[in-house]
């Protein structure tokens, strides 16, 4: 009889999951494979049509993109006003969330749930905003692509060539109440495209050519139908599972194959993979092991182990189950896994033998309602071998062995030692009660020592019995037939008492491996959890591990340049370092993936190598020496395993971030006092230069160049000026970095800001011969002259330094797409390759630093300008010789003019 009550604890998860969810509002995502399918579109009609049912809607934010039919949807809804926020220098508008609480509709529009909010917001990305919304109560529709799941990340750049930067957890996603697909075909999207209803003419032709190619957009458009369909999926598993259903609904085709100890077992693996494959469904293998498959020797250990290797390989999902029923075992499973095939292998036993006792596919057939029974043949070559049942459960064969044999000799011990005991109580007792004496020996020893020990009591007491109790004594002879039945009797309940004693110690010694699998769950979670740095979180794991999987191991992290090291070697014997080999860890750290014994990369190494890898990336390698294959491959010990690798790693990880924040409050605070004394050192120091420069250059002019004295005067001068730009930088990046620097951008000609420089550094580049190469059709750029100035006169004053006398230094510049490029040309020994990657670092400088003024500020303030006006710097060598120095500048939309006529009075 099925039971088809749902399991309490999944129906107290159901209630509690009710219950919060009454409590917060319903998050609605309209899902596409990318941009211009209709995500937006959709949304705001089907907001539009509940307020025509008198539904509170609000738009918190809606990207339209000049979209002219999008924008035809937004008409009629209340908009919330956006939020203005100041960075760096510019005025930028983000969705209000303070307005959104205090407005409370009961439903609100959010685009775009993979946005980054700009700094200064209460959160930086919006779907945490949205997370809060929810948790106020009010439900909220908003869109996301398919290339912003985190999961899909890496897939979708493999495929596009472009990463993307801005994701969302996949729990966000999996956490909405519904989603909506919003589908196009390839051929329709970019036809839209081409109508400049994706984005505007320029940016659609650049769009064309990258992302926006057909492959990619069939790939992406597969990737978000498969990725809704196996939403759907699971929706339909949690929908079975809370309700109790037990019937398969075969809307969807998995399949699970049956394997046993039989040589055939590789056969059915295959026909199930070759199966999967041609329906394209997932498949899963399961092994179920009995109170009589549950002590196997060595060689048949082995060959359940590879055979579940061999599934896993073959794409499926390896289970062990345990039980005594194997056909309802494998049928709950079956249904509780929506499973619609099941794969089994043919008996060899006769129709007589199966007519008495009913075999696995005789019995799946009969209860398999719902599921399809696939019986696959036997090889002819074929023959089973027959499985030992010795051992006790997860020991060696050697130890199953020789405690099976004293099971044996304990069961004739204690049948010798009833005997003598009923004996003794003979005049006391009844020959009935004699039988209870013997039947409490069988369940002794059937309890302690197994079925086989049992079952062979079970005949000794039967014939103890009748020797020495049953007259006429000592002999196997029988003088009343009566006797017959009790011996009949005896035996029959004997066996019955046996096998469920057997039955019951074997279900307890499941139960105490799943409790104690649980308990070294816990107690490392408990203990990772108290650790605080990575050598506590490594003494604590080996601790714990070597002592659950029985085995020797070390947990390897890489060093500040990648490379992995030993970090154990405190903790740790010479004996299992010595096992090690580093070469492996290191590929296996580089690849991600598992490697040494009993896997198919270097699997002659008698080390299991696996990756720790944390959300973030891998931490290090856990490298273990199993004692014995069976402590580390069955299915269940290695998901213990990847669960006590994951924990380890998350533990490494979270340790590293705590120590990178406290390195970073560290380092805010040393730079905060940097700052604090330069800015206060430079303000000290500004007023009494300015006096010596103009006093030095008063006495330039009162002095006759035939005169001493003016060499001294010029000298001065030169210094003097020379320390006056170095407090003038300190101060400026004293100002850049506390964020107290403004932008007064306005739309210019660039010429007019490279003249300016040039006339501020005419002495300084009076050695050198200047060539400008600006185009006349530049157009109007909006920046902060004052800044750029900056940016150049560094620039300049860099060249100058580092260029020899009569050398050429050019500045040029040119319009790229939707960028203007201004670069500065020197004929210089060019950049030392060790510090290309710092030359804009703070206090970096070049070589021969003691014949070159300046403490390296020069170049890292021309950065943090330039990416304050949203644009890019950098340098490379020029051939034969010299550097090239390069910074971008965003074009924007100029201002249109009035026409001539209308400026006449």
């Amino acid at each position: 009889m099925v039971d088809n009550r749902p399991n309490p604890d999944q129906l107290l998860d159901k209630i509690n999951k009710e219950a919060e969810k009454l409590k917060s509002g319903r998050l609605k995502i309209f899902f596409g494979a990318c941009a211009g399918v209709g995500k937006t579109f959709a949304m705001l009609t089907a907001a539009r049509n509940l307020r025509l049912q008198a539904v509170d809607v609000v738009i918190g934010i809606v990207e339209t993109h000049g979209r002219s039919e999008t924008e035809s949807q937004i008409s009629g809804l209340d908009i919330l006003p956006l939020k203005k926020l100041e960075y760096r220098g510019r005025e930028l508008y983000e969705f209000d969330l303070d307005a959104a609480l205090l407005r409370k509709p009961t439903l609100i529009l959010v685009d775009e749930l993979a946005h980054s909010n700009v700094e200064g917001s209460r959160h930086p990305k919006r779907w945490q905003d949205i997370e809060e919304l929810l948790s106020a109560g009010i439900d909220v529709y908003t869109t996301l692509n398919v290339q912003h799941l985190e999961s899909l990340n890496d897939v979708v750049g493999q495929i596009t060539g472009i990463r993307v930067n801005e994701t969302i957890p996949d729990k966000v996603f999996d956490m909405a109440d519904e989603v909506i697909l919003v589908d196009l075909p390839a051929e329709e999207l970019l036809q839209r495209l081409q109508d400049g209803k994706v984005y505007l003419p320029q940016q659609a032709e650049r769009a064309g050519k990258n992302f926006f190619r057909k492959g990619n957009l069939i790939a992406l458009r597969e990737m978000a139908l498969r990725h809704t369909a196996d939403r759907v999926d699971s929706q339909m598993q949690e929908y079975r599972s809370n309700s109790a259903i037990q019937q398969v609904w075969q809307a969807k085709d998995r399949i699970l194959v049956c394997l046993g100890t039989g040589p055939e077992a590789e056969r059915l693996v295959r026909v199930a993979a070759r199966l999967a494959h041609s329906l394209k469904s997932d498949w899963l293998a399961a092994y179920v092991e009995t109170p009589r498959l549950q002590r196997l020797s060595d060689a048949q250990r082995d060959h359940v182990l590879k055979i579940l290797k061999l599934a896993e390989t073959l794409g499926a999902e390896t289970v062990t189950l345990s039980g005594t029923e194997v056909a309802k075992i494998v049928l709950n499973y079956a249904r509780s896994r929506n499973v619609s095939k099941v794969v089994v292998g043919k008996s060899t036993r006769s129709a007589l033998a199966r007519l008495i006792l009913p075999g696995l596919v005789d019995d799946l057939t009969k209860q398999a309602t719902d599921i399809d029974i696939h019986v696959v043949s036997r090889e002819r070559s074929v023959t089973e071998k027959p499985v030992t049942n010795i051992g006790n459960f997860g020991g060696t064969g050697q130890q199953d062995e020789r405690l099976k044999l004293k099971g044996y000799y304990l069961a004739a011990a204690t049948c010798a030692f009833t005997t003598v005991i009923a004996a003794l109580l003979l005049e006391y007792l009844e020959l009935v009660n004699v039988v209870m004496v013997y039947l409490l020996g069988v369940i002794l020893i059937s309890y302690k020592y197994g079925r086989g020990a049992g079952i062979f009591s079970s005949l000794v007491s039967v014939a103890s019995f009748d020797f020495f109790f049953v007259p006429p004594k000592l002999s196997f002879s029988v003088s009343d037939t009566q006797y017959l039945l009790t011996f009949s009797v005896m035996l029959v309940v004997s066996l019955v008492i046996s096998n469920l004693t057997s039955s019951l110690r074997y279900q307890a010694i499941v139960a105490l491996h799943r409790e104690r699998r649980s308990r070294a769950l816990y107690d490392l979670g408990k203990s990772l959890a108290s650790a605080l740095t990575s050598s506590h979180i490594i003494e604590i794991s080996t601790h714990h591990l070597s002592g659950v999987f029985q085995s020797k191991l070390a947990i390897l992290l890489p060093d500040h340049q990648e490379k992995i090291v030993n970090t154990s070697a405190s903790i740790l014997p010479d004996s299992t370092l010595k096992e090690i080999d580093f070469g492996i860890a290191q590929w296996v750290y580089d690849h991600q993936q598992q490697a040494g014994f009993g896997t198919d990369t270097l699997p002659s190494s008698p080390v299991l190598y696996v990756p720790l890898q944390a959300p973030m990336r891998t931490r290090g390698v856990l490298a273990i020496v199993p004692e014995h294959k069976r402590t580390i491959f069955l299915p269940e010990q290695r998901q213990l395993l990847d669960t006590f690798a994951s924990q380890i790693a998350i533990a490494i990880e979270r340790v590293h971030y705590v120590e990178v924040a406290q390195s970073a409050l560290v380092s805010m605070e040393s730079e905060r006092l940097r700052n604090a004394v330069l800015s206060a050192i430079s303000h000290d120091l500004n007023t009494p230069l300015t006096t010596i420069v103009a006093t030095a250059d008063l006495l330039k002019q009162q002095t006759s160049a035939d005169d001493k004295r003016y060499d001294y005067a010029t000298l001065l001068y030169e210094q003097s000026i020379r320390m006056k730009n170095l407090v003038v930088n300190l101060l400026d990046m004293a100002r850049l970095q506390s964020g107290k620097v403004k932008l007064n951008k306005q739309w210019q000609l660039l010429e007019e800001v490279v003249g300016t420089a040039l006339r501020s550094m005419k002495e300084a580049l009076s050695t050198h011969q200047i060539y400008i190469d600006l185009p006349s059709n530049l157009p109007l750029i909006e920046f902060d002259a004052v800044l750029i100035d900056r940016v150049l006169c560094n620039l300049l004053d860099n060249a100058t330094k580092y260029a020899p006398a009569g050398s050429r230094i050019n500045i040029s510049a040119e319009k790229l797409q939707e960028e203007v490029w201004v670069s500065i040309t020197d004929e210089g020994s060019g950049l030392p390759e060790n510090l290309k990657d710092q030359i804009f670092d703070k206090f970096t400088r070049g070589e021969k630093e003691s014949s070159k003024a300046g403490v390296g500020l020069g170049l890292s303030i021309c950065k943090a300008i330039i990416e304050a006006h949203d644009g890019k710097i950098w340098a490379n060598n020029k051939s034969p010789h010299g550097a090239i120095f390069t910074f971008s500048l965003p074009l924007g939309m100029p201002p249109s003019l009035p026409p001539v006529d209308e400026l006449k009075p």
